[in-house]
């Protein structure tokens, strides 16, 4: 089995900032990308930003956060970070963390429970 663990939300005023973590473990043979999506009220879940794990880093961001969020990793200890800079109201949402995981059992995705940003005055 695989566990996604996430840690960082919580509440910030517009212009704040947050870092976000995710850590996996378990019985994992690679992990090919991680990544965060978010899923605010009302909303369909979308993609904020991936990051390659196996191989060289290649990022990906959605347009609404580029130049505001920067994701990066610990291959090492499989961990993925999600740095939030210059949060809007928009941002608010729960942030999901998601890995492409190669495991004992074959190759799937993995979600954690996510993690509630709120960015409010």
């Amino acid at each position: 089995q695989v566990q996604l663990a996430e840690s960082g939300g919580g509440l910030v005023q517009p212009g704040g900032s947050l870092r976000l973590s995710c850590a996996a473990s378990g019985n994992i043979f690679s992990i090919e990308s991680m990544g965060w999506y978010r899923q605010a009220p009302g909303k369909e879940r979308e993609l904020v930003a991936t990051i390659t794990i196996t191989s060289v880093s290649r990022t990906k961001y959605a347009d609404s956060v580029k130049g505001r969020f920067t994701i990066s990793r610990d291959n090492a200890a499989y961990t993925v970070y999600l740095q939030m800079n210059s949060l809007k109201p928009e941002d608010t949402a729960v942030y999901y963390c998601n890995a492409d995981v190669v495991a004992i059992l074959g190759r799937r995705d993995y979600w954690g429970q996510g993690t509630q940003v709120t960015v409010s005055s």
